[in-house]
C-alpha cells in the first residue's frame, strides 16, 4: 500500500542526522521545512531560522505555512513534527547548557505542538536513557525498551527528562502520538574507516555496549515512524544488527559482563541492544553495516 505523503517540519536539520533524514524523507515524497539555528544545507526545502529554546519562535515556526511576506502562523500546519534538534553529545557544552538546552527546547516543542493543535510527534531520543557509559551492573541483555532509565550524565539525563516530558503530554491527550526512537551512536560512512584502529581493543567502544547504528538506517526509521499510528507514548530502540567490533559478541560478554543474566544467546556479532520491537511494531529493519566499507 503506497504510503502517505505527509507535511513534514523537520527540526536540526544541519545536524549530523538531520542531513540524511531530509534527503530520505524527499526521496520518499513527503514536503519538508527544515527549522535550525542557520539556514538549511540542503536547498530543497524551505528552510526557517529559529532557536527552539525560545517559545516564541519555536512556536511561530512550528505553525508556519509558506514563507512568502503573507506567511501566518496557523493550527496543524504540519502532519507531524520530527524533533532531532540538541546538542549531541556530552561535553560539547557544560553541562548545564547541555541539559537546558535539550529539555526546554523539547518542552517548547511538545507545548506548541499542544497548542498549534499539532498531534504525531516523532522524537530523537537516545540510548543513552538505559545509562551511557554502560558498566557491569547491567540488568539484563540484550538491553531493551524495558530495562530501567538512568541518565549518568547531563546528556543522558537530558534525554531521559525529555521522555518524561514527551510521556506527560501523551497522558494528557489521548489524540497524541509520540514515537521516541533510541538511536545508537549514529555513523556516516566515513567514519567506518576508523573501526580497524580499535579493532583489538575490547574497551575502546564498551561505554554503549559495542552498538552503532548508520545514518541511513536512522533516516529509514524516522520515515517509518512518521505512519506509525497507534496514539500515546512508545519507545523504540534504533541500532545496527552488529556490533562494532570484530569479536564475537559472546567473547565480549564473556570478557567485560560475565555475571549479566542473559535472556538469550547471541548470534555471531548480534548487536547487545535488542531492536525486536521496531521490527515488529515500526515494521523497521537496518539494512546497512560497517562491515560492508571496510
Amino acid at each position: 500500500m503506497e504510503q502517505k505523503k505527509l507535511r513534514v517540519l523537520v527540526t536540526g536539520v544541519n545536524g549530523k542526522l538531520g542531513g540524511p533524514t531530509v534527503e530520505h524523507l524527499l526521496a520518499a515524497g513527503h514536503e519538508v521545512v527544515g527549522v535550525d539555528r542557520a539556514p538549511a544545507k540542503n536547498r530543497n526545502i524551505i528552510s526557517l531560522v529559529a532557536d527552539l529554546t525560545d517559545y516564541g519562535q519555536t512556536h511561530d515556526v512550528l505553525g508556519s505555512v509558506g514563507w512568502d511576506i503573507l506567511g501566518d502562523t496557523v493550527n496543524g500546519a504540519f502532519d507531524v513534527v520530527v524533533h532531532l534538534a540538541a546538542i549531541p553529545h556530552p561535553r560539547m557544552h557544560s553541562n548545564s547548557e547541555t541539559f537546558r538546552n535539550n529539555v526546554i527546547s523539547t518542552y517548547n516543542i511538545f507545548e506548541a505542538c499542544r497548542r498549534l493543535g499539532i498531534k504525531n510527534i516523532v522524537h530523537a531520543s537516545s540510548e543513552t536513557t538505559l545509562g551511557v557509559p554502560f558498566s557491569s551492573d547491567l540488568p539484563y541483555l540484550p538491553l531493551d525498551e524495558d530495562a530501567p532509565l538512568r541518565g549518568r550524565n547531563a546528556y543522558g539525563l537530558s534525554k531521559v527528562v525529555s521522555e518524561v516530558v514527551a510521556a506527560e503530554f501523551a497522558k494528557n491527550d489521548p489524540e497524541l502520538r509520540v514515537t521516541a526512537l533510541r538511536f545508537s551512536y549514529v555513523q556516516n560512512v566515513e567514519e567506518y574507516a576508523e573501526y580497524p584502529e580499535f579493532a583489538d581493543d575490547i574497551d575502546y567502544r564498551i561505554w554503549d555496549l559495542w552498538a552503532y547504528i548508520d545514518s541511513r538506517d536512522a533516516a529509514s526509521a524516522i520515515e517509518k515512524a512518521l505512519h506509525y499510528s497507534p496514539r500515546g507514548f512508545e519507545t523504540f530502540l534504533i541500532v545496527a544488527d552488529d556490533t562494532a567490533m570484530p569479536i564475537p559478541t559472546s567473547e565480549l560478554i564473556a570478557a567485560r559482563f560475565p555475571e549479566v543474566q542473559l535472556k538469550r544467546s547471541f548470534q555471531e556479532h548480534e548487536t547487545l541492544l535488542n531492536t525486536d520491537a521496531a521490527k515488529e511494531r515500526l515494521g523497521w529493519y537496518p539494512k546497512h553495516s560497517w562491515r560492508d566499507h571496510v
